[in-house]
């Protein structure tokens, strides 16, 4: 039999894929035209050899960079041993990952999942255990109280308590047991909460509402409040936690300690997706066999990449970079207010940065930034975010900082 003639592969253009990706993908995100095909540290390449230095980093989820060494080694050697059991088996590396995450973070017990809307699933479903077996809630009426303007998420349960329309219409009938609270608020959140409340889930910084930083105290404030009405302090770390904000978890900006951590982006190292609900004993243990579970939560090469992140940050370093380099993203910014920037918040390598609507959307200045080699993404209206790899250089930061003022003194 005659072996079919080889068909030459013609190299594709950003435009031609483009196109290609239209008629057969589902139309849930509105990316910029750039395709990326080859990244290092802090810099992606698209198809056609074009560079650009990387101010998202995947909203949080490459902390350290695009295939950072001892996470790509990690990766590897697992790739070559083992990559799945399921959880109906152990492996010989889930329990190191969960004892050094468990010591990262302070807490007693590490339930793994996959993506970060399954970790905010997992949290609720835990903290409406507890509060039926420990608090002692009548069966069905827990309630959470959450924050307006969050992002959890953008699962059934989770839209029911968003206030984004563009996340909720046309998702209902929604889940009850939710109360909205406007948030940095805490007279509001008292008085949402009751005898049914089972936890406060709350953002200790909101990052798709534009990185909104909460007043000194706030964080304190929920702390003391759930310990006074016995209630969980759940903390969505998920795209501010693992170094970004310049400490390991955004909450020790005020030495809180929340009841259970909802981790999950940068856990995962840029590889893989790994998700992670921590807390202590009393909380995670209400959980028994066949009550909550997740085939690939877990498995071997997650376990390896995520101890080697946890290795990454027990050094402490990237906390270090983020804290450092954030001084010069911040005083870069603050050099900008005024002239093209109305304002800004930011906390260690991450910033909401509100442009003069009269200069664009934040979307066209994402293009335009994208042009000047340079990618970030908008949020809501005329607000854009940087949140680059903690790898970045100051010199990287201010190659950024440099194409963001050419694009507002354009116009």
């Amino acid at each position: 039999m005659t072996a079919p003639a080889r068909v030459p592969v013609r190299t594709r253009t950003s435009a031609d894929l483009i196109r290609a990706e239209e008629p057969v993908l589902a139309h849930n995100y509105h990316p910029l035209p750039v395709v990326v095909a080859r990244a290092e540290g802090a810099w992606v390449e698209d198809v056609e050899g074009r560079r650009y230095l990387d101010m998202l980093a995947g909203y949080s989820a490459l902390n350290f960079g695009h295939r950072h060494p001892r996470l790509i080694e990690a990766a590897h050697r697992q790739l070559d041993r083992l990559t799945l059991t399921s959880r109906a088996f152990h492996h010989d590396k889930l329990a190191e990952f969960a004892e050094r995450l468990a010591a990262l973070t302070g807490l007693d017990m590490v339930l793994p999942m996959n993506t970060g809307a399954e970790a905010v699933e997992s949290g609720i479903k835990v903290a409406r255990k507890w509060a039926y077996e420990v608090k002692g809630v009548p069966a069905d009426r827990a309630t959470i109280v959450v924050a307006a303007d969050n992002f959890h998420g953008r699962t059934t349960t989770i839209v029911s308590f968003s206030t984004d329309e563009t996340a909720r219409a046309g998702f209902g009938p929604f889940t009850p047991g939710f109360r909205v609270v406007p948030y940095n608020d805490l007279a509001a959140l008292e008085a949402a909460v009751d005898e049914t409340t089972a936890a406060v889930l709350i953002e200790p910084i909101q990052g798709e509402a534009g990185v909104v930083i909460p007043d000194q105290g706030y964080l304190t404030g929920v702390r003391e409040l759930t310990r006074r009405t016995g209630c969980l302090f759940v903390a969505d770390e998920i795209q501010s936690g693992l170094g970004r904000t310049g400490r390991t978890l955004a909450v020790e900006h005020e030495s809180v300690v929340p009841d259970v951590l909802l981790l999950g982006k940068a856990l995962g190292g840029g590889i893989v997706p790994v998700s992670a609900v921590v807390a202590d004993r009393e909380v995670l243990g209400v959980l028994r066999p066949g009550e909550h579970g997740s085939t690939f939560g877990g498995n071997p090469l997650s376990a390896a990449v995520g101890t080697a992140v946890v290795e990454l940050l027990e050094t402490g370093e990237f906390q270090r970079r983020a804290a450092e380099l954030g001084v010069i993203l911040r005083d870069g910014l603050a050099e900008l207010v005024g002239k093209g920037v109305l304002g800004f918040r930011a906390r260690g390598l991450w910033a909401g940065v509100d442009i003069d609507p009269a200069l664009g959307t934040g979307r066209e200045v994402s293009h335009h930034l994208m042009r000047e080699g340079v990618l970030v993404k908008d949020t809501h209206g005329s607000t854009i975010r940087l949140a680059p790899p903690l790898t970045i250089t100051a010199e990287e930061l201010a190659t950024a900082l440099g194409a963001l003022e050419r694009v507002l003194r354009r116009g």
